[in-house]
């Protein structure tokens, strides 16, 4: 394995795996010895065996419908959720990646006014049966109506969460899932902010470039904390899940640039980290930031810090995104830790951050990967860099992080 990273500080290299072939990756999740892997460009997603993290191996891909995303998905027990969606980089529209960054996506894909192009994907969610883990097998389907699915909260049970788009509405809202039969799986509640729903006759009450929608919730208890783009953070209470409702709506964007994609609680210190996701070459969108909030009184969240920006190399003239992009998401199957923040930061890898003092995080570790050796982004004038794009820590500590062209990283911590 003669892969010599960038740049590297208290952490090394375990093993690689560039997936089959199939070397883009978005979301990844490692569960009972393998790792689950959504792909940008490759339509589908993969399995990688890493029982032995030194030596992984790609067991099975499975093949997305036509004109379909596969990019995210969820693991817990027995079961795999995966999304489906219009892949929107396949589509003229979205060559330039601005055009998807900017704006309401329903309202570009016509989605908003229910007249969209003529229906060639598959929209909503699969469900996969991984009592054999290399060996997925499809159980049920939940079709939405709409763009579909983007991406899901599941950690087990009754209860999955998800943001989808749907027709009417201006881009992705908030809605729940009930899994009580998961071959069965179907909507329960929504929630949207005011103006997103265009077929009740709401209009935005934002200027006509903002993304108004939501990336993703992560779920405490009956508060879902939700990633809402350039609308900032959104909590929800949820404690009826067929009827949620606004806890509160914080937005500081401007005067920062949005892009608000991960909002991960940490409970046992009333705390919550918020990251701010980099959409733009060259910071043509600003200079984002991971937020420390202070949550102890909900429906009032204060900005404590942020956490250091990597200054180890002139990231900003690298080419490509700079900036946060994922956060690891403690889930009860993983790493949790209330003092270590695990990051991928794009064309500054992956960062490692110390928040045991929430006033003064500091940087703890890093890696960043070498530029990919082939281009799998199918988008034209893409620069060939590393863009670090999703993290999952295991129960022992190994991380495994991914890229849209690089492949699959397993990392350990050193030092």
């Amino acid at each position: 394995m003669d892969i010599k990273p960038d740049y590297a500080r208290n952490m090394k290299l375990v093993g690689y795996s560039d997936q089959g072939g199939r070397s883009d990756g978005v979301q990844l999740m490692v569960h009972r010895g393998f790792a689950y892997i959504g792909h940008m460009f490759s339509n589908g997603f993969s399995v990688i065996d890493v029982r032995d993290p030194a030596k992984p191996v790609p067991v099975n891909y499975v093949k997305a419908p036509a004109n379909t995303w596969n990019i995210h998905l969820q693991t817990s027990d027995d079961l795999l959720l995966v999304i489906n969606a219009k892949n929107m980089f396949a589509s003229e529209l979205f060559k330039d990646e601005t055009a998807y960054y900017t704006g309401a996506l329903g309202e570009k894909v016509g989605t908003a006014t229910q007249t969209s192009e003529s229906r060639d994907w598959t929209a909503g969610m699969t469900v996969y049966d991984i009592s054999h883990p290399a060996n997925p097998r499809q159980i049920g389907f939940m079709p939405v109506e709409g763009g579909g699915i983007h991406r899901i909260w599941y950690t087990g049970g009754r209860w999955a969460y998800a943001s989808a788009l749907l027709d009417g509405f201006t881009d992705y809202i908030f809605i729940t899932i009930d899994m009580s039969d998961p071959a069965r799986p179907v909507e329960a509640g929504r929630y949207w902010l005011p103006g997103m729903n265009r077929a009740a006759g709401e209009t935005l009450a934002w200027p006509e470039n903002r993304r108004c929608g939501l990336h993703h919730a992560i779920i405490h208890g009956d508060t879902a904390y939700a990633a809402w783009r350039d609308a900032g953070l959104v909590s929800i209470d949820v404690a009826d899940r067929f009827n949620p409702k606004l806890i509160v709506h914080k937005n500081w964007s401007p005067p920062f640039g949005g892009g608000t994609h991960n909002c991960l609680p940490l409970p046992d210190r009333d705390l919550l980290v918020v990251l701010d996701e980099a959409v733009l070459d060259n910071l043509a969108d600003g200079l984002k930031h991971i937020w420390m909030m202070d949550i102890r009184e909900p429906t009032n969240p204060i900005s404590i810090s942020t956490l250091p920006t990597p200054s180890d190399d002139d990231y900003p003239k690298k080419g490509g995104h700079f900036g946060p992009h994922n956060l690891h998401e403690n889930r009860p199957d993983s790493f949790v830790s209330s003092d270590l923040v695990f990051a991928t930061y794009q064309n500054a890898g992956v960062r490692v951050f110390d928040i045991s003092d929430a006033f003064r995080p500091s940087e703890v570790a890093a890696f960043v990967p070498p530029a990919p050796t082939r281009m799998i982004d199918t988008r034209p004038n893409r620069t060939r860099v590393i863009q670090s794009c999703d993290i999952f820590v295991d129960k022992s500590g190994l991380i495994f992080t991914n890229d849209y062209n690089a492949g699959l990283f397993i990392l350990e911590r050193t030092g």
